[in-house]
């Protein structure tokens, strides 16, 4: 089951001990707190691993703008791009505001999108409700021993995410190495 942004805060508001929401602007300072910290702490958590389900790649298309200067193209980032991976092959490119120089003559992008949290698996979720009870923790109760606690599970929650998430692609293995060779 999906969870929604005010499910998230909510499950967030109480595991720190708060009161629960109903929207984001229910008039609550637990609400208008929620709302000023969910999306940049999403974007932050989503931004910090190269997630499985928040991968995207897609060819970009040419800007009408080139490059002023070291680059031969530009080309438009989409919108909802947090962290770029990579442009395939070994092209050296810079992210230069809302474009991608490079010298590339085509670019299939590979990066982590803003993702609806209608797709975010389990892991992901447990480990944002984590982070948010971390944040949310010290503007709306001034414990920082608490805050520091809970920045520690959200740490720990992270963690467990990223090797869930981590196991869920081929395992690498040396086929090319020097010292597999000498044993033949």
């Amino acid at each position: 089951m999906a969870l929604t942004d005010i499910e998230l805060c909510t499950r967030a508001l109480v595991k720190l001990g708060a009161r629960p929401i109903t929207s984001l602007s229910d008039g609550s300072s637990e609400a208008e707190i929620s709302s000023l910290l969910y999306a940049p702490t999403r974007d932050g958590l989503l931004s910090s691993y190269a997630w499985s389900f928040a991968t995207v790649q897609v060819a970009l298309t040419l800007s009408s703008t080139a490059p002023v200067a070291d680059y031969q193209y530009a080309y438009n980032l989409p919108n909802d791009v947090l962290r770029v991976i990579s442009i395939g092959g070994n092209a050296p490119y810079r992210i230069t505001g809302n474009a991608l120089h490079t010298n590339a003559s085509d670019v299939i992008l590979t990066y982590i999108a803003r993702v609806s949290t209608a797709i975010c698996p389990p892991y992901f979720d447990v480990a944002l409700m984590a982070r948010l009870a971390a944040e949310l923790c010290l503007p709306l109760t001034e414990n920082t021993s608490r805050a520091d606690l809970l920045a520690r599970l959200a740490d720990q929650e992270f963690a467990r995410a990223r090797q869930i998430d981590a196991q869920q692609d081929t395992p690498n293995s040396l086929t090319d190495f020097s010292l597999i060779n000498s044993r033949f």
